[in-house]
């Protein structure tokens, strides 16, 4: 029952929110070489429980919508499979992505109290985008668009609990995660094409077509890159987030094969599998850049 409940979580997806909370603790360190250990505990508990409630939340509504019945599951899209496949029930996933939300939100008010209307904002953002994500707002076209803003809004947050500032540095940094969850998003996307489309969704696959949108991959890393560097140019990032140039080869490597493959769901799942790799790859490099660069900002 257990290794179920984190197949519906999809517990290896949290990866991402966790990389942007470290991101924003390392922001937070290489400017005052200091940590609140119990914030940032709460900080990564909030976190985790507010991204959980989306996957769950976004299980239940692509089942009762029909959407997973109709899609060829795999490990990077198609849904979890636990409600086609009767293993838990669609009330008890919905519970568990309110319970999940409401845990997430009720760390939120703890900071809040502490911190005041920053957190707020940031919070009701949350709260409000991640009930409606499966309806509303990717129904809209704005799923790529929620999902970049939330990236950021997690750097700004896990910096702010620590310090109570903005900083651009924070701002950056949370673009460039934003923008590389809101990428493996897109790709993901392309093998429920046919079932997103029947079922009134509007990704931005739908949006663009799936051949003329196999080349957004490129705006989006165009995008985490040009922020790095004139981050660094403007000495804004330090000179060693630079490192994670490194990761253009796995990049081209996606964008060619996603070319390629993207009307075949089998040959999309290496792509998919690579483009999570790069995306994950990149933003552990960032957080290191400022680890490593402590001694020169001081």
């Amino acid at each position: 029952m257990l290794s179920t409940w984190f197949r519906v979580i999809r517990i290896r997806f949290l990866l991402s929110s966790v990389i942007a909370v470290c991101l924003g603790l390392a922001i937070n360190w290489w400017h005052h070489q200091t940590i609140d250990v119990f914030s940032a505990s709460l900080t990564f508990a909030g976190v985790i429980a507010l991204h959980a409630s989306v996957d769950l939340l976004n299980d239940y509504w692509d089942f009762k919508r029909n959407i997973d019945t109709k899609t060829k599951r795999t490990n990077f899209s198609g849904g979890t499979g636990v409600l086609p496949e009767g293993l838990l029930k669609p009330k008890e996933v919905y519970v568990a992505g309110v319970v999940a939300l409401i845990l997430g939100a009720a760390i939120g008010g703890y900071f809040i109290f502490v911190n005041g209307v920053i957190i707020a904002i940031i919070l009701t953002f949350a709260i409000v985008s991640i009930y409606f994500y499966s309806t509303r707002i990717v129904d809209s076209g704005l799923g790529e668009l929620f999902v970049a803003i939330k990236g950021t809004m997690i750097v700004l947050g896990a910096y702010f609990v620590q310090s109570s500032e903005i900083v651009t540095e924070s701002v950056l940094g949370g673009i460039v995660l934003g923008v590389l969850s809101s990428m493996v998003l897109f790709v993901n996307s392309f093998p429920d094409f046919d079932a997103d489309k029947a079922s009134g969704r509007r990704t931005l696959v739908i949006l663009l077509g799936k051949k003329r949108a196999t080349s957004i991959i490129w705006i989006f890393s165009s995008i985490a890159y040009g922020v790095i560097i004139v981050g660094v140019a403007t000495q804004t990032l330090p000179v060693f987030s630079l490192i994670t140039l490194f990761t253009i080869p796995l990049l081209i490597k996606s964008g060619q094969e996603l070319k390629q493959s993207f009307d075949n769901i089998e040959k999309l799942v290496p792509v998919m599998r690579s483009c999570v790799l790069y995306s994950r790859i990149t933003g552990v490099l960032l957080v290191l850049s400022f680890l490593f660069s402590i001694t020169q900002y001081n």
